[in-house]
């Protein structure tokens, strides 16, 4: 489908239900949700997006955040009019911000959850010498280094830790969405996140965390921090927490992450 400023927006659409869309975060694709897919088609119809830049989708000629809130409303709008009924979205990190923004520009949205939405974490823990080296690395066209530098400095994993991830098929949609990421670490917390629009919301709203402290302190205590504004601006919204969980409950604990999702859906609105 086509977005506000004409970028061509890619989803993939498998399952059998009623509708949810799923937003991926700042690395990868769609495929991001490979593991958790098999406990959510039996019961939804999904349509799994490729933010802009990434996959199947197109880019625009500037990029700001508020043309991300616009694609996933768009994609919202084209499966809600598909399917003639409004739709349940889940977002995961950076993908959670913008299903959130998403949601306050269309009438369309049945049910939210949102993953450990980011909102002033990049701004504190991505310092200007950490951009500095991401800048470097992606004009070198060093799209593998830039992922492991970001991993490593701004999340705080260990040799150990990457070398689980490198092993994940995941990486090398990472490496491919590398030159997406700087620029989206720039987004300032004004840009991402509106608490007037927010304030007005009338979608039911989960927000799921999970309770394993990030190795890097200071995005783990900003990480919460991110996640406890929008329960406090968002009305009715509340939290569930992921025990023994970090930011990674997708790919690491999908049947913990469909529990959760299948509960809040199922619950009628």
């Amino acid at each position: 489908m086509t977005s506000r400023d004409g970028a061509q927006i890619g989803f993939f659409t498998s399952g059998d239900g009623p509708p949810l869309l799923l937003v991926h975060g700042g690395l990868g694709d769609h495929t991001h949700w490979e593991a958790l897919l098999p406990y959510l088609e039996p019961h939804f119809t999904i349509h799994a997006m490729d933010r802009r830049g990434r996959g199947a989708s197109g880019d625009g000629p500037d990029y700001a955040p508020q043309r991300e809130f616009e694609d996933v409303a768009a994609v919202i709008d084209a499966v809600a009019a598909d399917s003639g009924s409004r739709t349940d979205v889940y977002g995961f990190s950076s993908g959670a911000t913008f299903a959130l923004g998403a949601a306050a520009l269309t009438q369309n949205v049945r049910r939210l959850a949102l993953y450990e939405p980011g909102i002033t974490a990049a701004a504190v823990v991505v310092t200007p010498e950490l951009h500095a080296r991401l800048d470097a690395l992606l004009t070198a066209g060093d799209g593998d280094g830039l992922v492991e530098t970001f991993f490593r400095e701004a999340f705080g994993l260990g040799d150990d830790d990457i070398a689980t991830m490198r092993a994940q098929p995941s990486w090398a949609a990472y490496v491919a969405a590398a030159p997406t990421l700087p620029r989206e670490l720039r987004a300032t917390p004004e840009q991402l996140f509106d608490a007037s629009r927010a304030a007005k919301m009338n979608v039911p709203t989960l927000l799921l965390e999970g309770n394993e402290p990030l190795k890097n302190v200071l995005a783990d205590v900003r990480t919460a921090a991110d996640l406890r504004l929008v329960a406090d601006t968002v009305p009715g919204a509340r939290i569930a927490v992921l025990e023994g969980q970090a930011h990674a409950a997708n790919v690491l604990a999908p049947e913990l992450v469909a529990e959760h999702l299948l509960a809040f859906f199922g619950e009628p609105t």
